[in-house]
Parts: structure tokens; C-alpha cells; sequence
């Protein structure tokens, strides 16, 4: 019998593994050109010999990821909270804010270079813009999502409005809350990568297009599985904090 443990860690390696050798093999049998895709060996030596420039480059984008998220993060809570309390703002701000999920954000990114310029601003805000919906929805989904009964007994209990919200609402929240983030922290990536794309100096979406006019498709491939690394390494930290979170509003 195979421990779970193993079974979680093995099973996913396995499939990157069985996907890595059909790559491989794939490039080498159907004879395709390196400068449409390289073989996943070479991408690996063009990783390993780019390594420092490949780690200068992430960190400036895990920044921009890690500004926009946790401006999305304080705002979207907020905003999630005075929907939820003011039914005034449930009938104007949270159409609005759907509204805006809708425009293009890659439409946008040109609009944040007009408005703050190649520095690493407009990278945030493309970050925060992509992170923001879902981390309202998720939280104002947690907050309707409280036990009813829960609610009435507190307010047998005559227990405060600030007593409610800090051991009642925010517990119930969470858990979807948490959600929110797992599903808001690729998203992130994505927005700062976009943001790069537009106009930047640094960052792995300004090596991505520095490699795509160059015609370096290994290292344009060394960036995009950094790009992934870097966002599955976010994205397990949530996994962990999920699991911390041992209740569950039912």
C-alpha cells in the first residue's frame, strides 16, 4: 500500500516526468526545427546556463506579483465588506466592479503605460487589476455564505457588531477566501507578465519578448517554465493555508 504522502508528491511527478519524455521524443521523431521547438533537453542547459539572469529577472516579476496581489488582497476585502454590510453599495459598486472584470486587461495595459509609465507602477496595477474580481467574489461569497443559525445565536447573545464580524463572519469567510487567493495568484502572475509585455526593462515577460525578436526559443521556453515554477510555488503556499483552515461554514 503506497502512502498517500508519496502518492500526492509521486503521481504529479510522474505525469511532468511522462509529459517531459513525449516532448522529447516527440521534437526528435517528427525531425521539428529548434527554432520552433527546441527539445526540453536544451531548454534545460539554456536554464541552467541563463540560471542567474533567469533568478534576476523572476524576483522582479515575483515582486510586481507580490504588490499587485496583496493591494488586491487589502482592497478587494475591503470592498467585499462594504458590500456585504451596506446593501446601498450591493446595488451600485458590485455591478460596477463586474463591469470592469468584463473590459480586456490586455486592452488596459497599453492605459497603464500612458498613465504611469515603463516603471514597475504600471506592472502592480496590471497585477492588482487581473487578482482583484476574485478575491471580492471569493470573501463576499464567504461572508453570505455564514450559517444562518450561527447569526441568530450571536445576536441572542447580543454580541457586538465588531464581536461578530471578528469571531463570526471573518472565520465563516475563510475558507472562501483562501480560494479566492489560490484561484487570484496565477491570475497575478499573469497580469504582471502582461504588463511586461507592454513596456518593460526587466522582468521574465521583457525576456520573453527580447527572446521572441531574437529567435531564442530555448531560453523564450527557459522563461515560461520559470514563469510556471514560480507560479506553482505561489500557488502551494495558499495550498498549504487551505489546509490550515480546519473548519468549514456549513
Amino acid at each position: 500500500m503506497i502512502p498517500e504522502r508519496v502518492r500526492q508528491i509521486g503521481e504529479p511527478l510522474l505525469f511532468f516526468l511522462l509529459l517531459g519524455v513525449i516532448w522529447e521524443w516527440s521534437v526528435h521523431a517528427l525531425d521539428i526545427r529548434s527554432y520552433l521547438l527546441p527539445p526540453l533537453s536544451d531548454v534545460f542547459v539554456e536554464m541552467w546556463e541563463s540560471r542567474a539572469s533567469l533568478l534576476s529577472h523572476g524576483m522582479v516579476t515575483v515582486v510586481e506579483v507580490i504588490v499587485g496581489f496583496c493591494g488586491a488582497v487589502v482592497l478587494g476585502v475591503i470592498i467585499a465588506g462594504l458590500i456585504f454590510y451596506v446593501p446601498m453599495l450591493r446595488r451600485t459598486l458590485l455591478p460596477f466592479i463586474t463591469a470592469l472584470q468584463s473590459v480586456p486587461k490586455v486592452a488596459l495595459a497599453p492605459l497603464m503605460i500612458v498613465w504611469f509609465g515603463y516603471g514597475p507602477m504600471s506592472k502592480y496595477v496590471m497585477a492588482f487589476l487581473f487578482a482583484f474580481f476574485p478575491i471580492v467574489i471569493s470573501t463576499l461569497g464567504g461572508l453570505n455564505g455564514t450559517p444562518p443559525n450561527l447569526v441568530e445565536h450571536f445576536r441572542a447573545l447580543r454580541a457586538s457588531a465588531w464581536e461578530t464580524t471578528w469571531r463570526l463572519y471573518l472565520p465563516a469567510a475563510l475558507p472562501a477566501f483562501l480560494d479566492g487567493c489560490r484561484i487570484a495568484i496565477p491570475l497575478t502572475m499573469i497580469g504582471a507578465i502582461v504588463g511586461e509585455f507592454v513596456g518593460a526593462q526587466r522582468g521574465l515577460g521583457y525576456v520573453i519578448m527580447l527572446t521572441s525578436s531574437s529567435g531564442e526559443t530555448d531560453l523564450m521556453f527557459a522563461a515560461l517554465i520559470t514563469i510556471a515554477l514560480l507560479s506553482t510555488a505561489l500557488f502551494g503556499l495558499f495550498q498549504i493555508g487551505a489546509r490550515l483552515v480546519w473548519w468549514r461554514a456549513v
